[in-house]
């Protein structure tokens, strides 16, 4: 609580303050944080995924932990990979991207602002462009308000990063989504 204080002091214009019903800590903070927490610039934001594989949407406890939050902005962790929905999550292709869909569309309703994290974007992108995009489309279409596109494991250069997002930009705007409001979320590996 300490420290988002200092940073909407600074003029930071989101906090994210951890994913609550994951972690109780992080529960904790955004249960304290409704009463004791006064923002005056950043706006609170809480971490999570979509709905489960085979779960309705409205009966996903983590999906509810993320509405009790209070938080007024919601950042989802989407599997954009084809082969990580394949192998980790054990779905297949069609249901992620109606988890992705119907996740956003259910917080867009209850009046969150969300921003879709593209997990695995780059590495997914340069294996399978047409499913990476699709699951970009799907947040879009939902009513996503920023697309982030992850490099995951860190693996991409600045150049890869540079034509693989111009490349995503194209592809956008063929698809009638060009004004997809984009962001990066990067890791310095290489």
């Amino acid at each position: 609580l300490a420290v988002a204080r200092h940073l909407d002091e600074l003029g930071v214009t989101y906090i994210e303050g951890g994913w609550p019903g994951a972690v109780p800590r992080d529960t904790e903070f955004f249960a304290r944080a409704a009463g004791e927490l006064e923002l005056h610039h950043a706006r609170l934001a809480a971490f999570g995924a979509t709905r489960k594989a085979g779960v309705a949407v409205q009966e996903d406890p983590q999906v509810a932990a993320l509405v009790d939050s209070g938080a007024p902005t919601i950042t989802l962790v989407a599997k954009s990979d084809l082969r990580h929905v394949t192998g980790a999550l054990r779905t297949t292709g069609e249901e992620n991207l109606a988890m992705v869909g119907e996740t956003v569309a259910h917080l867009v309703s209850l009046g969150r602002e969300v921003f879709v994290d593209a997990e695995h974007f780059f590495d997914g992108f340069l294996h399978d462009p047409d499913y990476t995009m699709s699951v970009l489309l799907a947040a879009h279409r939902a009513g996503a308000g920023v697309l982030v596109l992850c490099d995951t494991n860190g693996g991409m250069l600045p150049h890869q990063v540079t034509e693989i997002t111009e490349a995503l930009r194209a592809r956008l705007a063929r698809a009638g989504a060009a004004d997809a409001r984009l962001g990066a979320h990067t890791h310095n590996d290489t």
